[in-house]
């Protein structure tokens, strides 16, 4: 069965399948000796020779799916000349794992829930923007929350790129000078709920991710990881084919 060159590389691990298209235009991508540059190629996995800058891609590795429960102070990369090692995520990972890729960036002072695989085709279906994953925060502020505030949220706040971006949420503690909330994005700009919060007047103490679509960071301590179930991981296809169809019926009626 003839499949498309880069969707190919993707579920080999290889990258993203919108990196694997960087990787074909820039010509590093050969097929059978021949290098390919083209999109639309397609080869039979079963058959084809493909190497990526010289070295031989196995079309059917052993898939991995990971939750990790990233801890405040490391950084989410999977290399950077500015950052030590052993603060990055990827320092958390027994060696045979980090070269996975990870879906669901987190800034440095940020913790929780992240997501790590080597099934380019997941990374692609839960990244784009157009499969609109939920994920889900607790956020501690310095100050108290009304509810003219969660208001402005659900409403939408203008951010750096001129466009409104919306949030739902709801307090879970509220004490004179704190304020604790459960907060539901499905976009993930850079440092999206922070600055959102900055813009009502607050500043975020905390903030940790409790779960991305179905999946859910649970009894994970900082630092500990998991490999996902055979029914998380369907329920991460689903849930994303199945934003996908939704967002079609609503953009016919």
């Amino acid at each position: 069965m003839l499949e498309r060159l880069q969707k190919v590389l993707a579920r080999a691990g290889v990258a993203s399948r919108r990196k694997a298209e960087e990787l074909i235009r820039q010509g590093r991508v050969k097929v059978d000796g021949v290098t390919v540059t083209q999109l639309g190629f397609k080869v039979n996995p079963e058959k084809a020779v493909i190497e990526v800058d010289g070295r031989r891609i196995d079309t059917k590795p052993k898939l991995v799916y990971i939750a990790l429960h990233k801890p405040r102070g490391y950084v989410t990369t999977t290399s950077d000349p500015h950052v030590p090692f052993e603060r990055t995520v990827m320092s958390l990972l027994p060696p045979q794992y980090r070269s996975l890729h990870y879906i669901g960036r987190l800034d440095k002072d940020s913790e929780g829930l992240l997501l790590l695989t080597n099934d380019g085709e997941l990374t692609h279906l839960i990244s784009h923007p157009r499969h609109s994953f939920e994920k889900r925060y607790i956020v501690s502020v310095d100050g108290v929350v009304k509810r003219s505030h969660l208001k402005q949220l659900r409403d939408g706040i203008v951010l750096d790129d001129g466009k409104r971006h919306s949030a739902k949420a709801c307090i879970v503690y509220l004490s004179k000078h704190t304020t604790t909330l459960l907060v539901s994005i499905r976009e993930g700009r850079k440092r999206q709920i922070r600055v959102m919060m900055e813009r009502l007047g607050f500043k975020v103490k905390r903030l940790v991710r409790v779960s991305i679509g179905p999946i859910k960071l649970g009894e994970l301590r900082p630092g500990e990881f998991r490999h996902l179930t055979g029914d998380e991981v369907k329920s991460l296809f689903d849930a994303a084919r199945g934003s996908t169809s939704q967002k079609v019926d609503s953009g016919s009626v």
